[in-house]
């Protein structure tokens, strides 16, 4: 059984709290995303389930074991780095078997096991090369090949695309969402980068400085952020959000659903238009002094820069959130 679970988990380096009271649960074959910007705890909750840190306070399970006292060697993870960690010596066969050989598993079996997961990755031609002979995201698969090779209960997964070019990191995801699902393996995969949690996650939890902010499928906390860190740490451009007369919470809108209408209800005034191609980006000050974003249509008349404009958004797309503690106010 792949599932994990910390129960109020928390992790102190001196008096800085990385990971504050984190409750969570990880369901067995679960592809899920800690999601959240640097500094924010989720690379120290992924090396608490390795076993590379230990918890200052709570419980963390795997299966149906509680692992705090288990060495890392014994918690049945594996790990995969945004570093390769590649031996430089040693051809990508070796590499691969190379948790293996410490099993002392034999001969006959790492073959057909290395062989599997190389197939898998599409390594099949390169296993007698060296990883000077290969491309970046050549020597990530073979890290990524290394952990599946022992099937372990649980994949963790550290920022693994991050040294990947853009091209690479879409054709890799996709890979990577494939080959879990094909094993029915536990993942549990930390990200920087929005994109990849919203196309990889089954659900994503969004952390901000060592805080829990929300759990739930991308959609889900697309749509429905539960505070205001939430809504504008996901979605590009992000949400935004305004103070708007005679209210005294912040007004929150995705820049798809927000609408230049010369009767809508709150003026603006237009000092960019960014043309995409595809969309056009039209950026405007707030009477507030927010600037905000309306994401209009390629083929979309925009306004120039120095128009003065009126906002609009239908009911359903706005959000509102308490303008002190930042909290999702449905009752708004």
């Amino acid at each position: 059984m792949g599932r994990v679970a910390f129960t109020h988990v928390s992790k102190r380096f001196g008096d800085t709290v990385a990971v504050d009271d984190l409750t969570l649960q990880i369901a067995d074959a679960e592809f899920f995303v800690l999601l959240g910007p640097s500094g924010c705890g989720k690379s120290t909750a992924l090396r608490m389930v390795a076993g590379l840190e230990d918890p200052s306070d709570g419980l963390i399970e795997i299966g149906d074991r509680v692992v705090n006292r288990i060495e890392p060697k014994d918690r049945d993870v594996a790990m995969v780095f945004q570093s390769y960690a590649l031996y430089p010596h040693l051809t990508v066969r070796r590499n691969i078997e190379f948790p293996l050989r410490t099993r002392d598993v034999d001969r006959k079996t790492r073959k057909e096991l290395v062989g599997k997961a190389a197939d898998a990755l599409g390594l099949g031609t390169l296993l007698d090369r060296k990883p000077a002979q290969l491309s970046g995201g050549q020597r990530q698969r073979v890290a990524l090949a290394r952990a599946i090779v022992r099937r372990p209960a649980v994949f963790l997964m550290d920022e693994p695309l991050s040294n990947l070019d853009a091209q690479l990191r879409v054709q890799t995801r996709s890979e990577l969402v494939s080959l879990q699902r094909d094993l029915e393996t536990t993942v549990l995969y930390v990200t920087h980068d929005q994109v990849e949690a919203m196309t990889m996650g089954h659900r994503i939890a969004v952390m901000s400085n060592g805080v829990l902010q929300q759990v739930g499928v991308p959609q889900e906390v697309y749509d429905k952020p539960a505070s205001r860190f939430v809504a504008q740490f996901i979605g590009t451009p992000p949400m935004n959000v305004f103070r708007v007369e005679n209210r005294t919470d912040l007004v929150g809108v995705r820049p798809e659903d927000l609408t230049i209408d010369p009767d809508g209800p709150w003026p603006a005034t237009v000092f960019l238009v960014e043309s995409l191609g595809h969309e056009r980006h039209v950026h405007c000050h707030t009477p507030s002094g927010d600037d905000v974003v309306v994401r209009q249509a390629g083929m979309t008349v925009s306004p120039e820069a120095g128009a003065e404009v009126h906002l609009n958004a239908a009911a359903g797309a706005v959000h509102h959130f308490d303008a002190e503690t930042g909290l999702r106010n449905d009752g708004a």
